[in-house]
């Protein structure tokens, strides 16, 4: 049996997921019951989160993805040592980029990328933070894409499920580029690339404690 969870988001309903290992808080590191097959919300209504409780039917959460959605696109940004790949259509918005390295990831700026706008050393390293998978990078003619982690699912506070170590994830069409070994899925219920995380959880001010809301 692969150590990898199986992930199938179940239409219009929750993720149905096995072999699920490690499923924990990434905050305060709460490990949550995980045997056999579970079923994880992402209506972003549940009352036993992370657990499905049913809410999505009432409450009438759409699994499909909305059209108005970013396009699922990679760009190259080549630089003199090092070449930076992003898909815009699979970002997270977790902000990691243009928090940690503003000398290459610019935001509200065109282009938005400079690989020449610091060292490779920490280029690699702010790219390693993503947790959505749109960057990745290569040196050499060689990408890297992926890391080097234990499977498990991680529950973000108020964000979405980061998935870490891979996953089998059933019946979804991957973006360009994107990174089956670390990816985010929606848990709010308001992400327009459902089932990955858009940061639309931002944006709605997702809170997991609050009433459900319509998806």
């Amino acid at each position: 049996m692969s150590d990898k969870p199986t992930i199938r988001p179940s239409a219009n309903g929750p993720y149905i997921v096995k072999n699920c290992r490690m499923l924990k808080g990434l905050a305060d590191g709460q490990q949550y019951a995980s045997e056999g097959t579970i079923a994880l919300c992402r209506c972003g209504g549940s009352k036993n989160k992370p657990y499905c409780d049913g809410t999505h039917a009432k409450i009438g959460f759409s699994g499909a993805q909305a059209p108005d959605r970013v396009p699922d696109a990679r760009e190259d940004y080549a630089g003199q040592h090092v070449t930076i790949h992003d898909n815009r259509g699979i970002c997270a918005h977790a902000a990691r980029c243009t928090e940690t390295l503003t000398t290459v990831f610019k935001l509200g700026q065109e282009p938005w990328i400079d690989p020449n706008g610091d060292t490779v050393d920490k280029i690699v390293t702010t790219v390693e933070q993503c947790p959505s998978g749109a960057l990745s990078y290569s040196i050499n003619g060689v990408e890297h894409r992926d890391q080097d982690s234990d499977p498990m699912i991680l529950v973000v506070p108020n964000g979405p499920y980061a998935i870490k170590g891979g996953a089998d994830l059933e019946e979804v069409e991957w973006g360009e580029g994107a990174s089956r070994e670390h990816f985010d899925l929606c848990r709010c219920g308001q992400s327009k690339n459902k089932p990955f995380c858009s940061g639309a959880h931002w944006h709605h001010q997702f809170d997991e404690h609050a009433p459900a809301r319509n998806g």
